[in-house]
């Protein structure tokens, strides 16, 4: 399956994100930004390019984990738990294990691998605290905590991290029919498939996110985008529990000027949903710094959503510290 030529000069000269140190250039980091309207026609600033979809595909594996589940009553806070990459502060690692308790899976059942908490002062406490980080601390820990309970429920493979499983097969079928395209798979950090599509693609997907209602005038199965309503939904009333103290998608949450769906992913990917504009927006910094994501996102949202989003004076996203604290450069946009 392909998708149509997007609009604009494709192959224009991408923008870059040059980050300074003193008044001297130190490096540079071209990025892409596709814009989708409504699932159809995109836009773009740069060249499209072939990219893991990585973190920035939750919301829709969580779909489709609902769909294997039944459809489960669950809070907005469990949902967004689902979809998040968090900080395994207290209340994050808590709804993790809500969602395990809730659907009768065990901890030990997780397959995402333990890692040190990426909250520095819940890092601290557990070090204090004489325990071990596990997989429940692992930013994925929820998403997980729903393919797991999605395979006990439906008697699969409790390891529902092959790409052929069918958990991991129906979450290739929703991307390819949201994205318009047929993903190469490849391995995410936490063990389960990514989803290699242009980011052109994926913001085509996202744009399905942001038009997200209980109708179907996309064509689009109303189960589905049903599925896709409650979790942007739950995703845009917990930016906390999605993301994590200080960090960047929870920094543009509290300061965009209208609704807002974001999700960072791994290795410089970013996605955002306006809802009231039904646009798809998703960033790729082609040198995988994520740090650069602070000064390319909000460019993307100037340059293609005006007026949803103006970068305080103060930006602190963009500074540049040394170990001590002192401001020893920016990140700032060229092109």
């Amino acid at each position: 399956m392909s998708i149509s030529a997007p609009r604009n000069d494709a192959g224009r000269r991408s923008p870059i994100v040059v980050q300074t140190r003193g008044s001297v250039r130190e490096t540079e980091h071209p990025f892409v930004v596709a814009v989708a309207h409504a699932g159809s026609d995109v836009d773009l600033a740069g060249v499209d390019r072939v990219t893991p979809f990585r973190s920035a595909a939750k919301p829709f594996q969580l779909a489709n984990s609902l769909g294997f589940l039944g459809d489960p009553d669950l809070t907005d806070e469990e949902l967004a738990i689902g979809a998040a990459s968090h900080s395994a502060e207290p209340r994050h690692v808590e709804l993790a294990r809500k969602v395990l308790s809730r659907f009768g899976v065990p901890e030990t059942g997780l397959r995402c691998g333990g890692h040190a908490p990426m909250h520095a002062p819940s890092a601290e406490a557990l070090v204090r605290s004489g325990e071990h980080f596990t997989d429940i601390h692992n930013n994925c820990s929820g998403k997980h905590a729903f393919m797991l309970a999605a395979a006990v429920r439906q008697g699969w493979e409790v390891d529902y991290r092959p790409s052929t499983h069918p958990l991991q097969v129906g979450n290739s079928v929703l991307i390819s029919a949201l994205s318009g395209w047929d993903p190469q798979l490849a391995t995410d950090g936490c063990g389960v498939p990514t989803f290699c599509l242009p980011v052109t693609a994926i913001a085509r997907a996202w744009s399905v996110l942001a038009a997200a209602s209980p109708v179907s005038t996309m064509g689009r199965d109303p189960q589905v985008i049903a599925r896709l309503s409650r979790v942007a939904n739950a995703m845009a009333v917990h930016p906390e529990l999605t993301s994590g103290e200080g960090r960047l998608d929870l920094l543009l949450a509290e300061t965009i000027r209208e609704p807002y769906i974001g999700k960072i992913g791994a290795q410089g990917v970013f996605c955002i949903a306006l809802p009231k504009r039904g646009l798809g927006i998703a960033v790729k910094v082609t040198s995988g710094l994520s740090e650069t994501l602070a000064a390319a996102v909000p460019w993307a949202l100037q340059t293609f959503a005006p007026g949803a989003f103006d970068a305080p004076l103060d930006w602190p996203p963009t500074d540049v510290r040394n170990v001590v604290g002192a401001l020893v450069g920016r990140y700032q946009v060229e092109g």
